[in-house]
This record gives structure tokens, C-alpha cells and sequence, in this order.
């Protein structure tokens, strides 16, 4: 005997693979038209468009760009789920030869945005047929700004994105091109690290290269200053998974001529709060007392980044059961952590989450580029499993 739930997955499943054209269409004219943080006018604009087609009420201008969509079910107000999809792209000039190129020279949706604001749609349209079929409200929240500090995530929360109504868990779900598409990954607990930019002056004294006794060089202080944090404090001092990582050095000299100032640029990265800060006031403590032991000053200035993201235990365990249940096991993998960041973090503070990967590359055909490159691109087919996996964890969540 067929049982209710099966039903419904068979519905989703039938939904997600007819509207897999459509969906495949809206993620081609996002990635067409790429917008960078903060900027997305005309993405937003699009994304109304499409709501007012399916009959969804929507307020749009949340943070600028942003929307905020409910889709209420049966007894709407006994609980409500959030569901976020980021909307904007990155600076980057595109290299591929498609259809649907970036038409915007040097904006790509190059992280796959594209591919989540297009599948938050599909998933919206087919909980929109659903709604006889749950009780309680979805909450679709369309985000700005997920590549830019201080994150869209952490302003719309601030501009009540996660009240009236107040959702009880929010899911989203992201591009992973290492994994085979068909397949999803999920992690409970601790998966992705908190991120701060580091930016440090280095001031000595310039001058002619060959005048030794006339100059204190800061290219010198800057590597000392460096090493010493790299040797010194991350190796020996750690408390948690961390990374410090400096990726930009300007030293505006030449091959006779000694800068008065250097510039330093990094990342520092780690899964403790605590550690966190603690790590921020000592490694400002080592840059000084370098700069100072060998004549110069250093200005090291950190700007707080994104938290860590964690995933809620049962929130989690509970939704890779379902994906179980939709996929197969042998299509749900178990994820390592990562060091890189994400802005979803900021919802992972404040309410029970789940963020989780989508495999969206296929090595038989050639598509394995990395994120954050010129050449990235999907096997669009993950589209059809973004969509009906994500419609089906909200309503497993909703029961």
C-alpha cells in the first residue's frame, strides 16, 4: 500500500523534473546577467517578476535588493520554515563559450548564486501547487550581498528578516563542483569557519639601497613580522582549526629604492569564538613588537568577518534522512569541514539550520571547475535535484 508521504515525494519528484526547463531558463538569465554584491537591482526586479507569476506575495527592498516571499499552507501560523538563496555574483571576467555568458565584462556568477536564487524559485513554485498538502508557512528569503563584508545575511537579519513570522529553521543549500551532480553532501554541527580581513601598514624609513645606515626597510619588518606570526603564533599557539593567510604585499620601491611603507593583506580563519578574539589581540601584539624591535611601526587593523557556521544537530540529521529518502543513501556523503566561509553563518547563530552541498559537476563531461573561477559552470541536471530535494526537506520539516 501506498502511503501519503510516498505520494507527495512522487508529486515533488514529477514537479521538479517538469519544471526543470523553466528552471534551467532562470538560471541562464541569471548568469547572463550578473550582479555584484549589493547591486543586484535588476536581479531583484527579475525575481518579483517571477513571484507575481506564481502568485506568491513577496515585499522586495529588504536590505536594497533583497526579497522576502511566504508561502502559507494549512494553518499557516502553526510553523514556519526559512529558505535562502543568495542572489549576487563576483568580479571576475568570464572564459567560457555559452549561450548564456556573462554579459556584464567582469561580473560572473562564478560561486553559483545563480544556481540558488533559480532553484529557490523552482522550489518555490512547486510548494506554491503544494500548499493543500502541509500546514504551516515557508519563508523564502532572496539575499543580497553574500560576497561582500559585512554579508546580506547579517543585514537583513538586522532589518527583521527572521521575524513576522519567525521562522523555527532555515535550510540552504550550495554548489559543490568536486561533487558528482546527483549526489549531496550534509555535516551536523561545526562545518565552516568564521572569516576576518586583516590590513597592516608597515612604516620604516626609506631611502637609496645602497645608503644601509639611512633607511629602515619595511619590506623586512613586513616578512618578519609574517613569519613570526606564521611560525611563532599559528603554529604553537593555535586552540582550534585556524588559518592565517596573507595573500596581498604592496611595497611601492624599486630595485635601488626603499619604500617608506609597506602594505600587508590577509585572511585569518578558525571555529572558536573565544580563540577568535583572543588570537585578534595577540597577533596585534606580535606585529607591534616586531615593527618596534627593528625600528619601524606597524597599523594592524582587523575587520570582523563572518562567524563560524554551524549546523544544528537534529535539524540536520533530520533532513539527511530525508535526502536519504528522495535519493537514495548512496547519494547522500557525509562532509569534511572547510575553512572557507560562508555569510549564512549569521542565520546559523540565531535559529536551528541546515546548510548543505549540492553536487553540481560531472567529470565525464568536462565540468570540474572550482568555484570562484572564470571557467565554472554546472551540469544543469542538479538543478532538477536542487529543486525537488529542497521542497522536499521543507515539508519533512514541517511535519
Amino acid at each position: 500500500m501506498v502511503n501519503s508521504k510516498t505520494i507527495v515525494k512522487e508529486k515533488i519528484k514529477s514537479l521538479a523534473k517538469s519544471s526543470l526547463p523553466e528552471v534551467i531558463a532562470i538560471r541562464r538569465h541569471l548568469h547572463a546577467n550578473p550582479e555584484l554584491s549589493f547591486e543586484e537591482i535588476n536581479t531583484s526586479n527579475f525575481i518579483s517578476s517571477k513571484l507575481k507569476e506564481y502568485n506568491i506575495p513577496f515585499k522586495q527592498g529588504i536590505v536594497k535588493t533583497g526579497i522576502v516571499a511566504l508561502i502559507e499552507g494549512k494553518n499557516p501560523t502553526k510553523r514556519v520554515v526559512a529558505l535562502r538563496g543568495d542572489m549576487d555574483a563576483l568580479p571576475i571576467l568570464e572564459k567560457n563559450i555559452c549561450d548564456y555568458k556573462s554579459k556584464n565584462d567582469g561580473v560572473m556568477h562564478a560561486c553559483g548564486h545563480d544556481v540558488h536564487s533559480a532553484s529557490l524559485l523552482g522550489v518555490a513554485k512547486i510548494l506554491n501547487e503544494l500548499k493543500n498538502e502541509f500546514e504551516g508557512t515557508i519563508k523564502l528569503i532572496f539575499q543580497p550581498g553574500e560576497e561582500k563584508l559585512p554579508g546580506g545575511a547579517s543585514l537583513m537579519i538586522k532589518e527583521g528578516v527572521l521575524e513576522n513570522p519567525k521562522p523555527t529553521s532555515i535550510f540552504a543549500q550550495h554548489v559543490f563542483p568536486s561533487m558528482e551532480v546527483g549526489k549531496v553532501g550534509f555535516r551536523c554541527g561545526m562545518y565552516m569557519a568564521s572569516t576576518d580581513e586583516i590590513y597592516v601598514t608597515v612604516k620604516g624609513k626609506g631611502g637609496h639601497a645602497a645608503m644601509t645606515a639611512e633607511y629602515i626597510n619595511p619590506l623586512l619588518i613586513a616578512a618578519a613580522i609574517m613569519t613570526e606570526l606564521n611560525e611563532g603564533f599559528i603554529n604553537k599557539e593555535q586552540k582550534a582549526p585556524t588559518v592565517l593567510a596573507f595573500g596581498k604585499i604592496i611595497g611601492n620601491g624599486a630595485t635601488n629604492v626603499i619604500p617608506q611603507e609597506v602594505k600587508l593583506e590577509g585572511t585569518f580563519r578558525t571555529m572558536d569564538e573565544k580563540w577568535r578574539a583572543e588570537a585578534h589581540l595577540k597577533m596585534k601584539n606580535i606585529a607591534d613588537a616586531v615593527a618596534k624591535r627593528m625600528g619601524g611601526e606597524c597599523d594592524f587593523k582587523i575587520e570582523n568577518g563572518y562567524p563560524f557556521l554551524v549546523n544544528d544537530e537534529a535539524t540536520t540529521k533530520k533532513a539527511r534522512t530525508a535526502a536519504e529518502e528522495y535519493l537514495g543513501k548512496e547519494n547522500v556523503e557525509e562532509l569534511p569541514l572547510r575553512m572557507t566561509a560562508e555569510d549564512f553563518a549569521f542565520f546559523s547563530q540565531q535559529i536551528p539550520s541546515c546548510f548543505y552541498r549540492l553536487g553540481t559537476g560531472n567529470k565525464s563531461k568536462g565540468i570540474t571547475s572550482g568555484v570562484h573561477t572564470a571557467t565554472f559552470d554546472i551540469d544543469e541536471q542538479a538543478l532538477e535535484v536542487g529543486v525537488g530535494l529542497m521542497a522536499w526537506l521543507v515539508l519533512n520539516e514541517l511535519k
